[in-house]
């Protein structure tokens, strides 16, 4: 059966009979799992095999960036916040591109040994110093550095067979509020939106970005729809001008910056019409059914569903031992 393009998510370390039949929905694609549906690696390996029993093809996300941003603790390398990659590229450019290559090795290796294809990073967000949610996640406030630094860590994730998902599309670090509890609006034009916020996509997009999240943000100089509804930020910029031919994710559907497209359904098939491949939809199981039978003669593209899965046979090897030798060395 092919994957759908919902991502659903679980409320524990073990899945419940009712979470495994709505895995098997067809319209479910994958699942993203979260802090509480981790106890120690032994259960989580358990839990991901548990996931795809009854549909292999399923994909298995996490949002492990680094820093405030790590559902995975015992067991796994301490992922630093992508901050200190752009401190130290003030100080040594090279140095840092080698140890955001070695943390992005690090995270799809151990990811992708616990049976998690991916993770959704790098953050792509411009660090304008006025928004907490994005705040150290973003690796610099200098557009060239992000790509830099972001390009190196993408590379570390590709070497370890890990997919890389940009966030969130086109920038939200330049507004205050928080897409999670508020609707957050940008009031600046396209043009200064590409010439800082788009640089990184612009460069990344070049060099195999896998997937892009875009934002649950307004920017009503461009369209009066937040970019992940919106047609103009996903097909004519995204598709048309960027040329990107990726993976497209909403961000969580539940979140407060999605309220205006409607009920869970509605913003499901509005997120859909406009551009996105797959869907979240987390924290809101009333919510669940409704969006997998709104999308139920929706698939997601086989090929698209392919770039996200791991690849390759995980080795911790020696490259592996002095990558997390490299990122331990950065945070101690």
């Amino acid at each position: 059966m092919k994957p759908g393009p919902v991502m659903l998510d679980v409320a524990g370390a073990r899945l419940s009979g009712e979470e495994r039949e709505l895995l098997r929905h067809p319209s479910a694609g994958g699942v993203i799992l979260f802090a509480r549906n981790f106890e120690s690696p032994r259960q989580l390996r358990a839990l991901t095999g548990e996931i795809r029993a009854p549909r292999p093809g399923l994909l298995v996300a996490v949002d492990h960036e680094g820093g405030r941003v790590q559902r995975f603790q015992e067991g796994f390398t301490r992922i630093p916040p992508m901050r200190l990659l752009g401190a130290r590229w003030e100080a040594d450019p090279p140095a840092a591109c080698a140890l955001a290559e070695s943390i992005g090795y690090v995270i799809a290796t151990e990811l992708r040994a616990h049976g998690v294809d991916f993770s959704f990073a790098p953050v792509l967000d411009v660090d304008f110093g006025s928004s907490s949610v994005i705040g150290d996640r973003a690796f610099s406030d200098e557009p060239g550095a992000i790509a830099a630094l972001a390009g190196a860590f993408i590379a570390g994730l590709g070497a370890g067979g890990a997919a890389s998902v940009g966030k969130h599309f086109p920038g939200h670090g330049y507004v205050k509020a928080d897409s999670h509890v508020d609707v957050p609006v940008d009031a600046r034009g396209l043009a200064e939106i590409e010439a800082a916020d788009l640089h990184p996509y612009r460069e990344l997009i070049a060099h195999g970005l896998s997937a892009v999240m875009p934002a649950h943000v307004i920017y009503p100089e461009v369209d009066a729809q937040p970019a992940g509804f919106s047609r103009v930020w996903l097909k004519d910029i995204l598709r048309g001008r960027l040329g990107f031919d990726g993976v497209i994710f909403s961000d969580d559907l539940s979140m407060e910056g999605a309220s205006g497209a409607g009920g869970p359904a509605e913003r499901a098939l509005a997120a859909v019409e406009a551009g996105c491949d797959m869907v979240l939809v987390c924290n809101a199981p009333e919510a669940a059914d409704k969006v997998l039978e709104a999308l139920k003669d929706r698939a997601l593209d086989p090929g698209r569903a392919a770039l996200m899965r791991g690849r390759g046979t995980v080795a911790l090897d020696r490259r592996y031992a002095a990558a997390v030798q490299a990122v331990r060395s950065a945070t101690a």
